[in-house]
This record gives C-alpha cells, structure tokens and sequence, in this order.
C-alpha cells in the first residue's frame, strides 16, 4: 500500500511533465526532500501532508502483528521514520513547524531519487514483497548479527557475486571470505 498526499499523484506528475522536470523544477523551486520524522509519525504528518496539498510518498507494507491470541494486519511504513515529499522550500519550513519532523534532508540528485522511488511504487503496486536491510556496500566494516557466525567481524568483499564476508588478518596480509545472507550483517 502507499500513501500518496495530495491529489498530485507521483506518476500522474510524471506523465504530464515533459522530460526536461529538472529545468522546470528549477525554475519554481519545487524538489524532493526526505522528511525524518519523530518516532511513529510518518502517517500523521502524510495527512498533514495532504489536508495542507503538498505532494508526499510513504510507502507502506503489510506486516502481522500478534496481540496475545489475535492475529492482525497492520500497514507499516516501508522505512521506519522516513516520509518523501516534494514541494518549496517554503513548504518544508511549514512541515517543520508541525513538530512532526525530526530532521530535513534535502536530496542533492532529485532525478535518481525520483526513479528510485518511482521503482518502490512500483514494486508494491505489484504486491512485491518487500524487505528492508541495511544498505551496505562494498568495503564497509560490518558484524554477523545472529546465527553461529554471530559476532564475527569482516569487511564486505564483492557485492556482486552474493553475499560475500571477507576475514581479514591484517598482520599475515591474508584474508578468508565466507558467503552469508546480507539480513544478517550490520555496519560497525
């Protein structure tokens, strides 16, 4: 499920723009910020979003939550703390005041964001399921987290060929991989 704040719906936006968006973008000031929201108010301030016009993304994903015996489905935000919306700067100053909003980034490469969520969109319109890591990259310092590795420590070798933990021992100059599921790593 999405969010969509405003009755400017992201890809409806698309469509009628031509593709020169940057320029046109640039000349009324209207860009993509990451709002980071204060603990469970993504929903809150995407219908604060909405009831002020200021076009928003929040992608949601169903989850099921258990409450003793009972079993639920609840719709969660994608990324926890996290709200895209696209408007001035003006706009952001107002958001800010709701004291929903813990912090504003601003996006320094609008067009790739807006593929990228473009690509969210699109994948939860198809009912993808959907699960959200830490975002590591090759060279990055990380830990095992859980299972019998846990707690070994290692640099990550080669994205692209899987998974791969490389155990350095830096005094020998040599080094060991090992294969393992990215959802148990975590940056250190």
């Amino acid at each position: 499920m999405i969010v969509q704040c405003a009755s400017d719906t992201m890809s409806r936006a698309r469509a009628e723009r031509p593709d020169t968006s940057a320029e046109s973008d640039s000349q009324t000031d209207i860009k993509w910020y990451v709002l980071h929201t204060r603990a469970r108010q993504e929903k809150k301030l995407a219908e604060t979003l909405g009831a002020m016009g200021v076009e928003c993304f929040l992608p949601l994903i169903s989850q099921a939550k258990y409450y003793g015996r009972r079993k639920s489905r609840v719709e969660l935000p994608l990324f926890t703390n996290y709200l895209f919306m696209r408007g001035e700067l003006d706009e952001v100053y107002e958001v800010d005041r709701t004291k929903r909003v813990a912090n504003i980034i601003h996006v320094p490469d609008q067009r790739r964001l807006e593929n990228e969520l473009i690509h969210i969109r699109v994948s939860l319109e198809n009912d993808a399921p959907l699960q959200v890591f830490q975002y590591l990259r090759e060279g990055i310092d990380v830990e095992v987290t859980s299972g019998p590795f846990r707690g070994v420590q290692g640099v990550i070798e080669n994205w692209t060929k899987g998974d791969r933990l490389v155990l350095q021992i830096d005094a020998l100059g040599r080094a060991a991989s090992l294969e393992i599921d990215a959802s148990l790593l975590k940056p250190i």
